[in-house]
């Protein structure tokens, strides 16, 4: 059941912008990180290929694992259950922790899952190494970590990586925004 503040939220949303020009998957993907952030720029910012879309579809249908960048995204999605294996992490030498978080999902989860990245530019940059090293090849990646300092260009090189991405350009983002992508994903394959 919607709680009726989700349901006024979004009548206020249409009122706002018109996001109708939109593919189904990549509306449903856009309205949710909106309604999430109450920030229309994500109109203009968010890249949500249906393709992409739906490949993430198909894979929460069939069960994939979800696995974040930290906690903080992990409980920010519903419906699915999701993983973090940041309090497994040991930084070692080899960047920071969510970095070593992501090597560590790499392992467990090597093809098929949904990387939801919503707080560290590092822990992607380790999931495009990691692909292109042929270490992990996920069904999708929502790529939307937040800040000043390589979340743009983490976000941009994403986007280049040939990877199945979901992200949005600039410095905005965060777990919030992730978790809302990311559970956007996660009713379009439960309805």
């Amino acid at each position: 059941m919607i709680h009726p503040i989700e349901v006024e939220s979004y009548q206020i949303l249409a009122t706002r912008i018109d996001l109708s020009h939109l593919s189904a998957g990549t509306r449903a993907v856009v309205e949710r990180v909106i309604h999430a952030s109450a920030d229309l720029e994500y109109a203009e910012t968010v890249v949500a290929p249906e393709a992409v879309v739906a490949a993430a579809v198909r894979a929460i249908a069939a069960g994939a694992a979800v696995v974040t960048d930290v906690e903080m995204t992990r409980v920010g999605i519903t419906g699915v259950t999701a993983r973090c294996y940041l309090a497994e992490a040991v930084a070692d030498g080899h960047g920071t922790r969510s970095a070593a978080a992501i090597r560590l999902a790499a392992e467990r989860h090597p093809r098929g899952a949904v990387f939801v990245i919503g707080c560290a530019p590092t822990a992607l940059y380790e999931t495009i190494a990691l692909a292109a090293d042929g270490r992990v090849a996920p069904a999708a990646v929502i790529a939307m970590p937040v800040g000043f300092v390589g979340a743009a260009a983490a976000k941009a090189a994403a986007l280049r990586s040939g990877l199945p991405v979901i992200s949005n350009t600039g410095d905005k983002g965060g777990s919030a925004v992730a978790a809302a992508a990311c559970n956007a994903i996660v009713r379009l394959a439960r309805g």
